[in-house]
């Protein structure tokens, strides 16, 4: 049953808040991996099951949290989930040896994937369906200020605190919304509960997700096909995948309920969210890293980056919403906002050794603005034809599909990275030579330099030499990094179309 006035706010406050947990310490642990190897004693690559367990442990909870919210009530799930998350935050801040951290965070990922897709499911029965947009744009707030507040977060914490209170600071914002959920959630039908459990199901949807999740994680680090591990993975993923489809496509009772995708606005919905999700993710997760490798930011000033575009989807979602429930078509609204997209990559694509930190200021206020007018019709339009049990399974998927897209675009982007990186080295390296003046002179500057320095003409050579393919290097990542925003704004250009194949107004009614 819809709420009401001020209990409505509090409710919507309460679960926001519960995504906003969860998807800040998706990216909160990055920017301090370097303390916590330090004080654990840790390597990198043992380091990095931080990241890659909590994401594995995210991607097997979400298609599941519909039906567990489902047999136990998705308020006393919830708020379990809540419970759980900020007790694993408090372990993991008192973990004294890596392995204890890993599991810490994997129970933690574990709880965070059940507030996402459950605090949806309630908020789509918490709004008036006339109000749907607007209760969608408020949810969406969560989900693109929490990936971007967390760099922001994290180097601001490692740079005045120890890297524990990247966790403790979750202990009391957890008990508050604990305390609201137990308040003002109202408990909602129970289904299934009688029905028998679909082990079957789980064990592949874990073996499923999990794998493809680890292949995407470790794949680049392991040079993809060339490892035996990414193998085993791909194939075990690739096999459970089929056997889980046809299992809950025959079973009575299944954990994921894959009639759902009979909704082609859902269907369609879905597709599109993990096109948004590899593309939102993929630039995030590039601009830090082209921040810090050729701009030399720090970590906090590069999250302070990423503030803008936030801010800007804040003011921009409800706005959007208004205007859906005024007849704005949503193909209308998401076709500004895939423009958009591509306006801000494009600039993006311009950048130069030269430019600075100010130069994204605009880019990232339409970057903002376009996150505005696509997540709030995909989410309508998906979401709007479930009903009962289907509302959430379909949170959950949806969900899981925008997380997917994310790992998708990081792991198509570190490849590009490497591969093109080198290329454009090898494109470059051929016009060092002492025949092009535009070389000599450089070098002729920079030994010269050296040399008044007080080094002798073989070191003063050496180093020149050695600044220069540190230039090169940096033009040839800047040139990859505007070939990958180009590309992602030219695949957000030709997602236009896609826009058409959503059912609405009459059409839908027949």
């Amino acid at each position: 049953m819809p709420e009401t006035g001020a209990r409505k706010w509090i409710v919507t406050l309460t679960i926001v808040t519960g995504a906003l947990l969860e998807l800040i310490d998706t990216t909160v642990v990055n920017v301090a991996m370097s303390n916590i190897i330090g004080a654990l004693n840790a390597t990198l690559e043992d380091a990095a099951w931080i990241v890659t367990g909590y994401s594995i442990a995210n991607v097997i909870i979400l298609p599941i949290s519909g039906w567990l919210g489902d047999r136990i009530g998705r308020k006393k799930y919830f708020l379990i989930s809540i419970l759980l998350f900020t007790v694993m935050s408090l372990l993991c801040g008192n973990a004294t040896t890596l392995g204890q951290l890993i599991v810490f965070r994997i129970l933690q990922g574990l709880a965070g994937g059940g507030l996402l897709s459950t605090g949806q499911a309630i908020l789509m029965e918490t709004w008036p369906k006339e109000q749907f947009a607007m209760g969608m744009a408020i949810f969406g707030i969560g989900v693109v200020v929490g990936p971007a507040l967390g760099p922001t977060l994290g180097g601001y914490i490692i740079d005045h605190f120890s890297w524990q209170w990247i966790f403790y600071i979750n202990l009391p914002i957890g008990l508050v919304a604990a305390f609201l959920v137990a308040t003002f959630i109202r408990e909602t039908p129970r289904f299934g509960q009688e029905d028998p459990i679909d082990w079957w199901g789980i064990g592949l949807l874990a073996a499923f997700v999990g794998s493809l999740q680890m292949v995407l994680e470790k794949g680049q680090s392991k040079d993809w096909f060339s490892s035996a591990t990414i193998t085993f993975f791909t194939g075990v993923s690739a096999i459970s995948g089929i056997l889980f489809i046809w299992r809950e496509l025959k079973t009575r009772y299944p954990v994921v309920n894959l009639s759902i995708f009979r909704h082609r606005n859902y269907l369609v919905g879905n597709i599109m969210m993990f096109v948004l999700g590899l593309v939102m993710y993929c630039s995030m997760f590039a601009l830090p890293l082209f921040c810090q490798t050729i701009l030399h930011l720090t970590a906090q000033e590069t999250g302070m980056l990423l503030i803008p575009s936030s801010l800007v989807s804040m003011v921009g979602m409800p706005i959007v919403a208004k205007l859906s429930q005024r007849g704005v078509p949503s193909q209308v609204l998401g076709g500004i906002g895939y423009f958009l997209f591509f306006v801000c990559l494009a600039m993006m694509s311009g950048a130069t050794i030269e430019t600075g930190a100010g130069y994204f200021f605009w880019p990232m206020v339409i970057m903002g603005i376009a996150r505005g007018f696509l997540i709030v019709p995909f989410t309508q339009l998906a979401l709007q034809d479930l009903s009962g049990k289907e509302v959430g399974q379909g949170t959950g998927m949806n969900n899981l599909m925008r997380q997917l897209g994310g790992s998708f675009g990081i792991a198509i982007l570190t490849t590009i990275l490497q591969v093109q990186v080198g290329a454009f080295r090898n494109g470059l390296i051929p016009h060092v030579n002492p025949y092009n003046p535009v070389f000599q002179a450089r070098f002729q500057a920079l030994a010269g330099g050296f040399a008044a320095k007080g080094f002798s003409p073989g070191p003063a050579a050496t180093m020149a030499l050695r600044s220069i393919e540190g230039a090169v290097m940096n033009q040839a990542q800047l040139l990859t990094y505007n070939k990958i925003y180009l590309g992602s704004g030219i695949m957000m250009l030709c997602c236009i179309g896609l826009m058409f194949f959503f059912q609405t107004g009459k059409k839908k009614q027949a």
